[in-house]
């Protein structure tokens, strides 16, 4: 007689494990106050302090100004005197009556044929002299004496060989902006260290390519250091001339300001001459970073 098999069901019991924490990712409302309040705080801190000093500046002119026998106007005085000036600095009349912009975009079109040509020609004489120890002891002695030479010293040489104000304008910006530009190329040229030479006899670059993949992105730095400075000196320079050629253009409106004691008019016109020098030298400083990648000081 068999006996019944006799079968246990069996159940596998698997260990409790623990539970793996969840992390709670950030929603998109809470992660963008973390981003952006960075971006405010450094926004304010880069505005606020010139904005401070500037509030300060005001006031204290506007103190210093507004007491009676004072030679110059306040601010509230300027604004009231040169409202439609400043409100439409776009009009024109004809001839010689026209707004700021006008007087503004006549001065920044000699600005940039002057400076377009001390940029080329300064480069190119600069990169002589950088690379030629001859052309250094030749050229080097001269044009430390030349540019010593005041700006508006050129003007009348230029007006007697131009016989005309608009090319004498263009060529005493040019003879301004060249130098700073000739100096600063010679000098990134001559600091090419040795084995960027070596680098290209290895790989037997000719003069063309040495020049635009080794001589040019290694001076880089120095010749945008020279054409910031050469804009800013552009700027000066072409106001100071405008005043003794006349026609269209910022320096004669302010010399033409001075004349009919428009002093009023004279602030507000330099207000605009320093806001687009800054404009000018913040453009340069742009360029040069993205094309030098944040080696060229801002």
């Amino acid at each position: 007689m068999s006996l019944p098999a006799v079968t246990h069901d069996v159940q596998a019991v698997t260990p409790l494990r623990p539970a793996a924490p969840v992390l709670a990712l950030p929603s998109k409302a809470s992660a963008r106050p973390s981003r952006v309040m960075p971006v405010l705080r450094g926004a304010v801190a880069r505005i606020a302090p010139p904005m401070i000093t500037l509030a300060v500046l005001v006031l204290v002119w506007e103190l210093a100004c507004s007491s009676e026998g004072a030679s110059l106007p306040p601010p509230s005085q300027v604004l009231s005197d040169s409202w439609e000036l400043i409100a439409d600095p776009f009009f024109d009349r004809g001839g010689l009556d026209r707004g700021l912009f006008w007087h503004l975009l006549a001065s920044l079109q000699r600005v940039m044929v002057g400076y377009a040509l001390a940029a080329v020609v300064g480069v190119a004489v600069g990169t002589l002299i950088g690379q030629s120890t001859w052309a250094m002891r030749g050229l080097d002695p001269i044009f430390q004496v030349l540019r010593t030479v005041p700006p508006l010293a050129w003007l009348p040489l230029s007006l007697a060989a131009f016989r005309d104000g608009e090319p004498s304008a263009i060529f005493v910006i040019f003879i301004t902006a060249v130098w700073p530009v000739v100096i600063n190329t010679a000098v990134g040229i001559r600091n090419i260290p040795e084995d960027y030479r070596n680098v290209a006899r290895v790989l037997r670059l000719n003069a063309l390519e040495y020049a635009a993949k080794i001589m040019i992105p290694a001076a880089a730095p120095y010749i945008f250091t020279g054409l910031k400075i050469g804009i800013g000196l552009s700027w000066l320079a072409i106001v100071a001339a405008e005043m003794l050629i006349g026609g269209v253009g910022i320096g004669f409106f302010i010399w033409d300001a001075w004349n009919s004691s428009l002093i009023s008019d004279i602030i507000v016109a330099l207000i605009y001459v320093g806001l687009v020098g800054f404009v000018l030298d913040r453009l340069i400083a742009l360029l040069a970073h993205s094309v030098t990648r944040g080696t060229t000081a801002s």
